[in-house]
């Protein structure tokens, strides 16, 4: 009997789709399974700073809603890439992530001359939470407000200092964005890490800091740092009384650190979603939520594709700061 052309047609459909099928069948079969193991949990920075703490936080919450453990790896180096690219390199199952971030997943696609892995090496799984940049100043220093430090500036051009924790930093680049936004002109003094730049803002040896929320709220607290402004578009619940520069003069201005859970590109759709749901579970539960917020950070846990359009408008923002500050790493 001779077939039709479309009986072979069907023929053929149906074939590809039990060979499609074939070949999904241990994936499926692979995340029905997971997790079988524990699961490690790559912090691309050494113990102690923001992000160990974030990521300690939120693996023994998925180890609780995912019924295995959560092992912290810490593995530090060149601003975050050692430890997110052997994420990036690791194998699609589920059990190697990584707690990405604004510096290792935005900046540094930027600021580095040559980068070992690039945002399609990842599937995005959620935005854990937020946390801006404040600007401060030692309280002797005569711009009192906001508003004081730009005209005091603009009259200035150049006297001033900026201190950052570092060439190419989210607190660097953000005042390269309000430099530009405002018109003004600083000397950046960059240092090695936050606390050597926040130990001479306090003695007055610069003029004016900008940092994590979570890295300065002490000492605006013992009131050691005046805050003068804070870079989201929403008043931070921490700094309830410090204006944003958005609504200063300067609508849209942002300049946050973020942390986010990420795994290799290729991982199981099936997986990714457990992930997120197990991620969702963690940020709601209420311990988790107040000791985030009691620094500043603000909670998020949005889907798989709101987290990844978000990191594509992320290293966008911020590859326009680095190339206008001229910032490179080799």
């Amino acid at each position: 009997m001779r077939h039709t052309p479309v009986s072979s047609f069907l023929k053929r459909l149906a074939g590809g789709l039990l060979m499609a099928g074939a070949a999904c069948a241990p994936l499926l079969a692979q995340a029905q399974d997971w997790p079988s193991k524990p699961i490690h949990l790559v912090v691309p920075f050494p113990a102690g700073g923001s992000t160990d703490a974030v990521g300690r936080l939120i693996g023994a919450e998925l180890a609780k809603a995912l019924g295995q453990s959560v092992i912290i790896e810490n593995k530090g180096g060149a601003n975050g890439n050692i430890g997110s690219d052997m994420v990036a390199k690791a194998a699609p199952d589920g059990y190697t992530l990584l707690l990405s971030g604004v510096g290792s997943n935005a900046i540094n696609y930027s600021l580095y001359e040559s980068m070992p892995y690039t945002d399609k090496d990842y599937a995005h799984i959620s935005l854990l939470a937020t946390g801006p940049n404040v600007l401060v100043a030692n309280p002797e220093f005569p711009a009192h407000t906001f508003a004081d430090f730009i005209k005091l500036a603009k009259q200035n051009p150049g006297k001033y200092t900026h201190a950052s924790s570092g060439n190419g930093s989210s607190g660097h680049l953000a005042m390269e964005m309000l430099k530009q936004a405002a018109g003004i002109e600083l000397v950046h003094v960059p240092y090695k890490g936050g606390a050597a730049a926040i130990t001479d803002t306090i003695g007055g040896q610069v003029s004016v800091l900008f940092l994590n929320q979570d890295n300065v709220l002490p000492h605006v607290r013992s009131g050691k740092l005046r805050a003068l402004a804070v870079a989201s578009t929403k008043r931070n619940p921490a700094y309830p009384d410090v204006p944003t520069i958005a609504e200063s003069g300067y609508p849209g201005f942002a300049a946050e650190s973020w942390f986010g859970l990420s795994a290799p590109a290729g991982t199981p759709p099936a997986v990714i979603e457990r992930l997120h749901q197990a991620t969702v579970k963690a940020l709601a539960v209420p311990q988790v939520r107040e000791k985030l917020e009691s620094v500043g950070f603000v909670v998020i846990g949005n889907d798989p594709r709101a987290f990844s359009r978000f990191v594509s408008a992320e290293i966008d923002k911020w590859g326009k700061a680095a190339k206008a500050s001229g910032a490179r790493v080799n």
